[in-house]
């Protein structure tokens, strides 16, 4: 019963978003053998300004381009 979840910065669309749930609940079902009904894929949107590497937040760096 594999539960992904996924974390993104916020900024893609809804199709997007759909489509990486799609792609990803495939490969799943394809690498695993588990069950189409028993793969749980959840998507959580971080804003910019709260995910930060190196103690820049993506927002910060966004911002000097």
């Amino acid at each position: 019963m594999p539960l992904i979840d996924i974390s993104i910065a916020q900024g893609r669309s809804p199709v997007q978003l759909r489509a990486l749930m799609a792609g990803v609940h495939r490969v799943a079902e394809e690498t695993t053998g588990a069950a189409a009904e028993n793969i749980t894929v959840i998507v959580r949107e971080v804003e910019k300004e709260l995910w930060a590497r190196t103690d820049t937040t993506i927002a910060e760096r966004e911002s000097t381009n």
